[in-house]
């Protein structure tokens, strides 16, 4: 698991053979040591784990690099490097679904960068991005809505009525 401290997307590579980019740092390695999504996407660039990698072992710095240790050493090996592509209008990416989202021209072109660097955020390891939407905020200000029209409706029943009166009290 990873998680982005700062500004910038992670990049997959989609079963079209396009390029797709997310926040979601819920990675798995699949059958053949490639660093992959929830989904099954590639990471790009590809990061491809020995075949004899400690699981336990793995892991990314700040800046990105990422180490395992192999069975029978206690030295960690290099085996990739994370990438990190942020935009000049990232609400101008296309949300495709999965998390994932696609360059249009509302977006402008990715701008590759080591994490920590050129004003990429960090990657912080074994941490997930959470959702920015608060359950309880949310519920409370459901109901502070719904009160304020459960208001304007009994005033504009009030009124009315009101007005019901006023028009039978001149025939």
């Amino acid at each position: 698991d990873m998680a982005i401290q700062g500004e910038g997307f992670f990049r997959t590579l989609l079963i079209d053979g396009t390029y797709g980019y997310t926040r979601d740092g819920s990675f798995k390695i699949d059958s053949d040591g490639q660093l992959v999504t929830s989904n099954g996407y590639r990471v790009m660039p590809e990061v491809v784990l020995p075949e004899d990698f400690v699981r336990e072992s793995v892991s990314v710095s700040q800046d990105g690099r990422i180490t395992v240790k192999v069975a029978g050493s206690d030295d960690p090996v290099d085996v990739g490097q994370m990438e990190l592509f942020r935009f000049t209008n990232p609400a101008g990416l296309q949300a495709i679904g999965e998390n994932a989202f696609k360059i249009t021209n509302a977006s402008g072109d990715a701008i590759t960068g080591r994490p920590g660097f050129d004003g990429m955020g960090k990657i912080a390891h074994k941490f997930l991005e959470m959702s920015n939407v608060s359950v309880v905020n949310e519920m409370v200000n459901m109901i502070v809505a719904q009160r304020a029209y459960e208001l304007n409706s009994k005033a504009i029943q009030t009124s009315d009525t009101m007005l019901g009166i006023a028009n039978n009290l001149k025939r």
